[in-house]
């Protein structure tokens, strides 16, 4: 049985360059969630215009990989304490956000939340956690993107070195 999972950390094609390589992740779609627009695009998300955050929504078994271990991935891959902002990357379409489909998501969510804190950040961490209400894929093109563009500046610049240090440190959960 599948589970799923919506989360925001940056850009949502960093994130799904990243989670798709898990064991366990079966897949990994770029979407918009979080705001109040019914017909979202790329570019009203970032205009700002929408409330919504890039997020991507991650089917799993639970069976090979539990949401514990999601969501410890999460707070490492991105900075939680950095309000509407992931480097480069500013406004609130980019905001850290956990959004939960479930209760128990939600328990577990809370747990890891309490925990995470030092040593891994020295500020206090301002993820937004709130039930899932709309959900919205984001267009064709920016599925796979950085399979797509694996040649772009984005990916060199910002893609490439997260790759690079979540295959260090997360080696022993990848495909």
């Amino acid at each position: 049985m599948t589970e799923s999972i919506v989360l925001g950390g940056g850009c949502f094609w960093c994130l799904d360059a990243l989670y798709k390589r898990l064991k366990g992740v079966t897949l990994v779609e770029s979407s918009y969630a979080g705001g109040t627009d019914t017909n979202p695009t790329y570019m009203k998300v970032y205009s700002g215009s929408t409330g919504h955050a890039e997020v991507v929504r991650v089917n799993y078994d639970p069976e090979v990989i539990d949401l514990k271990t999601l969501i410890d991935i999460f707070w490492a891959i991105h900075d939680p304490t950095t309000l509407n902002r992931q480097g480069v990357d500013v406004g609130d379409d980019y905001r850290s956000i956990l959004l939960y489909n479930s209760e128990e998501q939600k328990e577990i969510i809370e747990d890891s939340l309490k925990n995470v804190g030092q040593p891994l950040w020295k500020n206090p961490i301002v993820t937004e956690v709130k039930a899932l209400d709309m959900f919205y894929l984001a267009e064709k093109e920016h599925q796979d993107w950085a399979e797509k563009n694996s040649k772009s500046m984005y990916c060199s610049i910002m893609i490439n070195p997260k790759l690079k240090k979540f295959k260090e440190q997360f080696a022993n959960l990848l495909v």
